[in-house]
């Protein structure tokens, strides 16, 4: 298995960029429309909590299902609360993954977002870390 490669968020040396005031229409753009434009920075968009924050790049497949594709860059937020049904970075058994936490009858499993992959029921035999949940995913397009 790969491992993850963690990056912490630098939100001192942002980079802004212009972003158009109004949103871009997805059906038949106005003639009209003015683009008018004003500065973004990415990291103030996704960072929340400067200290808590790490990137990393997602290795694999097992969560297609859920938009995250080898190779794309997910920003994790480890101050946030690892509840049911958030993608989260886990560190299970010595090895980091990427996994969709589901919580049934005092039982947490590790769910893939890919049907060529199980679901891992966590037990009292593995050592389970819930490292941080994940909050962006940012792709190439």
């Amino acid at each position: 298995m790969k491992k993850l490669k963690f990056f912490g968020a630098e939100t001192e040396k942002n980079r802004y960029l212009s972003i158009t005031s109004e949103g871009i229409s997805a059906g038949f753009p106005s003639p009209a429309d003015d683009f008018k434009e004003s500065k973004i920075s990415i990291d103030q968009e996704v960072v929340k909590n400067e200290s808590a924050t790490f990137y990393a790049r997602v290795v694999g497949q097992s969560m297609q299902g859920a938009g995250l594709d080898d190779g794309d860059l997910i920003v994790i937020d480890r101050s946030q609360e690892p509840d049911d049904g958030k993608i989260a970075v886990c560190y299970i058994d010595g090895e980091f993954t990427v996994k969709r936490l589901k919580v049934e009858n005092q039982c947490v499993y590790l769910m893939p977002e890919n049907k060529k992959y199980k679901a891992l029921k966590v037990t009292e035999e593995n050592q389970l870390i819930i490292w941080g949940v994940v909050t962006y995913v940012v792709k190439k397009v």
